[in-house]
């Protein structure tokens, strides 16, 4: 029978899970401090019925924030729905948002239109639950589509908030959002978040946090070399982070070497996606 890697390096360093996989509960999520403040500022804003754009290169966050704010808000009071945008054309792009928010994905694009917010105007009115609309991978709209979202935020000639829309993306976005023709949309966001790469330090801090959310001791997996390697070679992106370090685990449990050190690093880098 082969060997299954991936078991041995969690047998090898003596850990109860895998370390640096996606399959994570947002309560052992690592939020540094602009994280929390970024998610204090977004929560507020969906309490008061606005919406937000949340802007940052790959690997910054997003999806933490994302995941953090859904579970903290109240299933009693907010009903959240989630899509995940691709380059959809108008009439496909409503399918989807009629999906997630439980209204019949059929008809026109106007009716799709209709047949939404007749759906987030019960949600408030039957169910007392004030919708979110999560928007990801917004950078890959067309501006025609994203346009949309000032009709689907429109009730009662402009005059009642019911849809809070998040979007979020990466730095493409801003551009859009920038354009003259969706000025409509961008007055129509009342906050923008930018997130950042993690430093040296938070990088630090993000491999042991990873690592003792899994049974590692505090210290001991990973040498200072190994930790500085990571960091210039993934420059502070978690996506990258993830891959580098788990691969150098790997390496050095094929080794038979009880720590991960920069020699690791190097082989890994060999052997991950950039």
């Amino acid at each position: 029978m082969s060997r299954n890697p991936l078991t041995d390096v969690r047998n090898h360093f003596g850990l109860t899970a895998l370390p640096f996989t996606r399959e994570v509960g947002v309560d052992k999520l690592w939020r540094p401090a602009n994280i929390h403040e970024a998610l204090d500022e977004l929560r507020t804003c969906v309490e008061q019925r606005m919406s937000a754009a949340i802007i940052a290169p790959a690997g910054t966050g997003k999806t933490v924030m994302l995941r953090t704010l859904t579970e903290s808000l109240p299933e009693a009071r907010y009903r959240v729905h989630y899509v995940k945008v691709t380059r959809l054309s108008a009439r496909d792009f409503c399918r989807e948002v009629a999906t997630a928010v439980g209204a019949t994905p059929a008809g026109y694009y106007g009716s799709l239109v209709r047949k939404i917010q007749e759906r987030a105007q019960a949600l408030m009115d039957q169910e007392a639950l004030r919708p979110i609309i999560i928007l990801d991978e917004a950078h890959d709209m067309r501006p025609e589509v994203l346009a949309i979202l000032r009709v689907l935020t429109n009730f009662e000639m402009d005059s009642k908030l019911v849809v809070s829309i998040i979007l979020a993306g990466q730095t493409d976005l801003k551009s859009l959002l920038r354009r003259d023709d969706l000025e409509a949309v961008s007055r129509r966001i009342s906050l923008y978040l930018n997130l950042r790469l993690l430093s040296r330090d938070e990088s630090r801090d993000y491999v042991a946090h990873r690592l003792r959310i899994v049974g590692a001791a505090a210290a001991g997996i990973f040498d200072e070399t190994a930790l500085d390697a990571i960091y210039e070679m993934a420059q502070g992106n978690l996506r990258a982070t993830d891959r580098l370090a788990l691969k150098a685990m790997e390496m050095a449990c094929r080794r038979g070497d009880p720590v991960v050190g920069v020699e690791h690093v190097a082989a890994a880098r060999q052997r991950v996606a950039p």
